[in-house]
């Protein structure tokens, strides 16, 4: 994909621009979030992870089966890793078998493949599969939980803590609005390969069919997931994710009144995100933006842009007044190791950043050879930036 075109007359700036005093601020472009009947709620931009609406969104609370993303996120970490194979066979023990509420209905030392479990946790929910698949990678449940555990830790999940794989009601195991959108955009983004099991509407095991909980994935054509959630200490619970316009969105809504109100709930902040606010693309990463002088190098220049694609989300019909600056580091000596930083990115509206990103070096440049060096060495003593 290529830059915006519309976008590029005014995103090369190589030095900072000046603004001049505006009394409205990006906050001020938008009206207040819709009132949501929920114990804690937030509104994110996946992309950007810019927060759109929220409320109580840092509160520990109980997650109920929202539990099971963090259980498929683990399972998925460990296919990645080669470590699990979808084709695996899970023998069922008793204690799985055993599990109450929602259920895929798995028998005792039936063996199933580690895929059917998998939809079995996303689709209908299974407690029965969430505790087969944590038995089957970690030998027993709580290993596992300290498996998730860790994968929480390193996503930067600072008030969650997981006792068991499926969400039923046990102390010291919460999790908050916000880790939960942390943990659904690392599952997005780490694995589109199987996010669209998220989607499907229904799952078929031992012949009995059974529906996905998610009452938007037939209301709302851009909604394709992610989980629900119910327990008498939780309340309704749901993750929703919609993608409209190349814009996608994450809610979370925890501790509504009813199956219909988590739906309700969600459909307003989706509704609410996509109304009044967009997301744009405005540079693509691994591209240069900028071929920077190098001094003392193999090379006299070196390529800089950035790691990933960066993205802005701002309120509507602002696109046009939205400007860039690029601002690189003076002087760049050799050697230079692909990913250093020497300079950012940064993008403002109204006079605020609204987007900001390192600017790396695209590739490694070893130092020259004494002569260029020692001929760079004078010119920088003289203030000299004449290309070689």
């Amino acid at each position: 994909m290529t830059l915006f075109k519309s976008f590029i007359p005014f995103l090369f700036f190589l030095s900072t621009v000046a603004f001049q005093a505006n009394a409205e601020t990006a906050e001020s472009l938008t009206p207040a979030a819709p009132t949501i009947a929920a114990s804690a709620y937030i509104l994110q931009d996946f992309h950007t992870g810019k927060v759109l609406a929220e409320n109580n969104a840092d509160t520990k609370l109980a997650p109920a089966s929202l539990t099971k993303i963090m259980t498929v996120y683990v399972a998925l970490k460990e296919i990645s890793k080669g470590h699990l194979h979808l084709t695996d066979l899970a023998t069922i023990s008793q204690r799985a078998r055993d599990a109450s509420g929602s259920r895929m209905f798995l028998e005792v030392k039936q063996q199933v493949k580690v895929e059917e479990l998998l939809k079995g946790i996303i689709i209908q929910s299974g407690n029965d599969a969430s505790i087969a698949l944590a038995e089957h990678i970690a030998t027993q449940e709580s290993t596992f939980a300290d498996m998730m555990n860790q994968q929480a830790a390193q996503l930067g999940m600072k008030n969650t803590h997981f006792q068991n794989s499926d969400g039923l009601p046990i102390e010291n195991h919460y999790t908050t609005a916000r880790d939960l959108t942390t943990l659904t955009s690392a599952l997005i983004k780490e694995f589109p390969e199987y996010y669209p099991w998220f989607s499907q509407k229904e799952f078929t095991f031992n012949k009995i069919v059974q529906h996905n909980r998610n009452l938007l994935l037939g209301r709302d054509e851009s909604v394709d997931g992610v989980k629900t959630g119910f327990t008498d200490d939780a309340g309704y619970c749901l993750v929703a994710s919609s993608l409209r316009e190349g814009m996608r969105l994450i809610s979370v809504v925890m501790g509504t009144k009813s199956s219909k109100a988590r739906a309700d709930e969600n459909q307003k902040l989706l509704n609410y995100g996509f109304r009044f606010f967009e997301s744009h693309r405005l540079y693509e990463g691994k591209k240069s933006l900028k071929d920077a002088k190098l001094w003392k190098g193999a090379d006299n220049t070196i390529p800089l842009g950035l790691a990933e694609d960066l993205y802005a989300t701002i309120p509507r019909r602002h696109y046009d007044d939205l400007k860039a600056t690029i601002v690189v580091d003076k002087k760049i000596t050799a050697p230079v190791k692909e990913g250093d930083k020497y300079g950012s990115v940064n993008v403002e509206l109204k006079g605020e950043i609204v987007s900001q990103k390192d600017l790396i070096a695209l590739k490694s440049v070893e130092k020259g050879n004494v002569f260029y060096r020692a001929y760079d060495s004078i010119m920088m003593m003289m203030g000299k930036s004449d290309e070689k």
